[in-house]
């Protein structure tokens, strides 16, 4: 299963990049996102690729 991970900007959380992942890799972005306090929404992705 594949995932879009958005970082969010800290004033308003509009969503200033993206990224689609693989499940095995959405564990590391969120705990690099913890470390530094930056926000991110992260939702499936289509199955289309991208």
């Amino acid at each position: 299963m594949r995932f879009e991970i958005m970082r969010l900007d800290d004033v308003d959380g509009a969503a200033v990049d993206t990224t689609v992942v693989d499940a095995a890799s959405v564990n590391r972005i969120v705990q690099q996102a913890a470390a530094i306090g930056q926000r991110i929404y992260i939702r499936p992705a289509d199955t289309i690729a991208r």
